[in-house]
């Protein structure tokens, strides 16, 4: 039995434990935070959804980003900076926005979310935890035809590789959510993701973290990991504000910190936050309130039922490694959400969050090995957290027991 410590309990972190403790390992999970999914996994969007698994970088991206700088209303947003660190991850990423690039990186990533979400499946029949659950798919909403035709063309790429993307008109959309029936003149059609679904990504990961610590796995809250040091061609010790800990087995799973913490060993993870934002509002009592989840795509405002709340997101902005956040934040979103759902839900007592998404320019994770022969990378999720987590975590258990994994990791590996 190898000893194996987990850095960083979000998802990532959280299902890589589960799929290392299902190979029979001695594992031990540390976080900074009082308990799981307390940073970027704890206001996501709570989609699992390879229907939307297109790269962000594309032909359309340095035109949005440049709208940015001076509307508040796009879908990603770019605040300058001088930061090395953030021109060295811009420039990778504008050379990712060619079509064939884009094209090329969207497969990957929805093979990888196809795959994962197969896993999930195996994992919820395992383990039985609740999370809010809603297996009845997702719509991403057109407001114009241009938009909504060129959208049906583009998920070929995901038909391709397996995503069932159906095509709807204005009253398909209202049979399938009721909820949008009063607005959907508004939209000229959407796409159908059938096999997506939703759940609470925090509750499932604390879930989840109390289900593995019932068998066994030890999990160290409030320790922060401050430094990796090495031996040879070894991690030797991984340093905390408390103590320093060895290990057989060493997983990095800590999101947008993860560069910071191995570029003194060598390795440059091409990492950088990317902030969204959330409002999670009660929908007790209320009606209109969305049976499924969905997109408005030409605004990426997503919402998502969970039980008796309703998650709404928006915004990529890229503005460093800030949480903060004001009311104008949510401006645009709560209009958007209103407009679909007028008494949805309560907005007047809606609970605000921002978060940080660890993208690499490519938006395929770095998963695997690296020249040090105890240290494995799980990190850089970026928006697919919750959906890639499982996969990921068992890509990574089967490489380090030096079995083949179930798909190729072109693009996704240092």
């Amino acid at each position: 039995m190898a000893r194996a410590l987990v850095l960083g309990a979000g998802i990532v972190g959280i299902t890589t434990a589960y799929e290392l403790w299902r190979d029979g390992h001695d594992v031990t999970v540390i976080d900074r935070e009082a308990g799981a999914a307390e940073f970027t996994s704890f206001g996501n969007a709570g989609m699992i959804a390879p229907g939307h698994a297109y790269a962000w970088a594309s032909p359309a991206s340095p035109k949005i980003l440049l709208r940015s700088l001076w509307r508040n209303d796009q879908a990603l947003r770019l605040k300058p900076s001088l930061d090395p660190a953030f021109v060295k991850w811009m420039w990778k990423f504008w050379g990712q926005c060619s079509t064939e690039r884009a094209a090329i990186n969207t497969r990957r990533k929805v093979r990888l979310c196809n795959y994962a979400q197969a896993v999930f499946h195996e994992t919820c029949a395992d383990t039985a935890l609740s999370y809010d659950a809603n297996d009845g798919g997702i719509l991403y909403l057109f407001r114009s035809p241009a938009a909504f035709d060129a959208a049906n063309a583009k998920a070929d790429i995901l038909r391709r590789e397996g995503s069932e993307i159906g095509v709807l008109d204005a009253d398909g959309i209202a049979h399938k959510d009721p909820a949008l029936a009063d607005c959907r003149d508004q939209f000229a059609g959407a796409l159908f993701g059938g096999g997506d679904e939703t759940g609470d990504c925090r509750m499932f990961a604390r879930n989840l973290a109390g289900w593995l610590e019932e068998r066994g796995v030890t999990f160290r809250w409030g320790v922060t990991v401050q430094a990796l040091e090495a031996e040879g061609d070894r991690v030797s010790r991984v340093v905390t504000d408390r103590d320093a800990l060895t290990a057989d087995i060493i997983v990095l799973s800590l999101g947008v910190y993860s560069p910071h913490l191995v570029r003194p060993l060598g390795i440059d993870l091409p990492i950088y936050p990317v902030k969204g934002y959330s409002m999670t509002v009660p929908v007790s009592g209320r009606n209109n309130t969305p049976a499924i989840g969905g997109i408005d795509e030409e605004s990426l405002v997503a919402y998502t039922p969970m039980g008796n709340r309703l998650r709404v997101t928006a915004t990529a902005e890229f503005s460093g490694y800030g949480v903060n956040h004001s009311p104008d934040d949510f401006r645009h979103m709560t209009s958007v959400v209103k407009g679909l759902f007028p008494d949805g839900a309560d907005y007047s007592k809606a609970e605000y969050w921002a978060g940080l998404r660890p993208m690499t320019p490519e938006g395929t994770p770095i998963l695997g090995a690296t020249h040090l022969k105890n240290l494995w990378m799980n990190t850089g999720q970026g928006h697919m957290g919750w959906t890639m987590s499982h996969g990921t975590g068992r890509l990574v258990a089967d490489i380090i027991a030096g079995r083949k994994p179930a798909i190729p990791l072109e693009g996704m590996t240092l």
